[in-house]
């Protein structure tokens, strides 16, 4: 059952964009390109840089960062509990609240960039150590059903947007000092 592209059954419609952007049928290979690629991205890019906002009422480029690692931990805790065989409804998370908390304005690009590459490398050592049972489990997360399969490639269309959202976005805007 790892193998494959999760059914819409196994999600929520609201994560369907999020699947969508995941190319290939291997989100456990998709998550060790995209560690990479995060990480070569960020190292081009100066602490100024990590301060941008495209709009004022937008999040900075440190607090994007922050947001991908805290949404990863989410979506690998749910996934663990939900392979694990607990049926207990998991609760959802406010994004903005928790960017609002996290401090990320306050810490190093540097540093949220190898949080992130750490989240991730925890992420693909957990995915990799589930049966092919595991991978079809479901469970509930924000009082939808969910698959562990899809949280897999949740986590990686999640990646992608905001990623994409940083080059089109972010970094394409930033004035050159």
């Amino acid at each position: 059952m790892k193998p494959g592209r999760p059914d819409a059954s196994e999600y929520a419609p609201y994560y369907a964009g999020y699947i969508a952007l995941v190319p290939g049928d291997d989100a456990v290979a998709a998550m060790e390109s995209q560690r990479l690629q995060m990480m070569q991205m960020l190292a081009a890019r100066s602490e100024r840089e990590g301060n941008f906002r495209y709009g004022a009422d937008k999040w900075s480029v440190k607090e994007v960062v922050g947001h991908l690692a805290d949404a990863e931990r989410v979506f690998s805790y749910r996934a663990m509990r939900i392979a694990r065989g607990d049926k207990t409804p998991l609760a959802g998370f406010e994004q903005n609240d928790y960017v609002k908390s996290g401090g990320f304005g306050e810490r190093r690009l540097t540093d949220l960039a190898e949080e992130f590459a750490a989240v991730r490398s925890a992420s693909i050592l957990l995915f990799r150590s589930l049966s092919d049972a595991a991978w079809a489990c479901r469970g509930r997360a924000s009082d939808k059903e969910v698959s562990v399969r899809a949280l897999a490639f949740m986590i990686v269309g999640h990646e992608l947007h905001h990623q994409r959202i940083l080059e089109e976005r972010y970094f394409a805007a930033i004035p050159r000092a």
